[in-house]
């Protein structure tokens, strides 16, 4: 006997359907599409997960509900690292909501204490999880470290460019992106993309789209300030027996410059 037809995610919060919008609210089942990600009220979920904070740690949460997502997870994780610190990282982790181990990956991001290998050590299951979102938290909630420690970030996350995971894999050149989506840029990849080639160019004849658009993005980033360096480095890699996946990854990075001029 057949089951029952997989919930297709709602385009946009109005579509969402009631009853499943109070249970996003409450950590009951995760989210299906970016739409839903963005229609979870944060304080909400956070008195259902943990009651015991403070009125002020639910009023602050209630506050910045207008405000950019990025901003209010890192106001959550910010105060779950004030009432009960990293040590709640593990329970959150495990959690079925994607929002709730979202939380978790920014808490790892953002503990003071943490040495930057240890950091992204503890972000790999959020990098691998099978959670779209959880895996977006997860690049993001490390911005911050790359952006004060790029070249350090970079060599640590060099040897996940060759892990049998192709989230582990993407999530080493989406992390380190110059621009990146939501997100800080980080100024010393924006000047020169060129320590971020550990990272490329194992990569350039990636068999998983997902790591390929990744590849392309990044390139694309580094395009908008070193179109120069773009172009000649899809040049060398398309004169260096290229396959399918080489052509996509160059075809997207040039998307916005061409191949031959700006």
């Amino acid at each position: 006997m057949s089951g029952a037809a997989p919930r297709r995610g709602a385009r946009s919060r109005a579509d969402i359907p009631p009853a499943h919008l109070a249970a996003l609210h409450e950590g009951e089942v995760p989210a299906a599409t970016l739409a839903e990600c963005l229609a979870v009220d944060h304080g909400r979920l956070l008195r259902r997960v943990v009651p015991s904070l403070e009125p002020a740690a639910f009023a602050a949460v209630d506050a910045a509900a207008g405000t950019g997502i990025t901003r209010r997870m890192a106001l959550v994780a910010d105060l779950l690292l004030a009432h009960g610190g990293v040590e709640r990282v593990a329970a959150l982790a495990a959690h079925p909501s994607d929002t709730v181990r979202g939380w978790a990956a920014y808490m790892v991001g953002r503990a003071p204490a943490l040495e930057v290998a240890a950091r992204i050590a503890r972000l790999r299951p959020f990098a691998d999880d099978p959670h779209f979102g959880v895996r977006e938290w997860a690049w993001l909630a490390l911005r911050p470290t790359l952006v004060a420690e790029p070249a350090h970030v970079i060599d640590v996350l060099t040897p996940w460019v060759h892990d049998p995971s192709a989230n582990v894999r993407r999530f080493a050149v989406e992390a380190t992106r110059p621009r990146g989506v939501w997100s800080a840029h980080v100024p010393a990849l924006v000047r020169d993309p060129a320590p971020g080639l550990p990272l490329l160019a194992p990569v350039r004849r990636d068999p998983s789209r997902y790591v390929q658009d990744s590849v392309a993005n990044w390139l694309n980033d580094a395009a908008k300030s070193r179109p120069d360096w773009v172009r000649a480095l899809c040049a060398a890699w398309q004169a260096d027996a290229p396959t399918a996946a080489t052509t996509r990854i160059c075809a997207r990075a040039l998307r916005t410059i061409g191949a031959t001029g700006d």
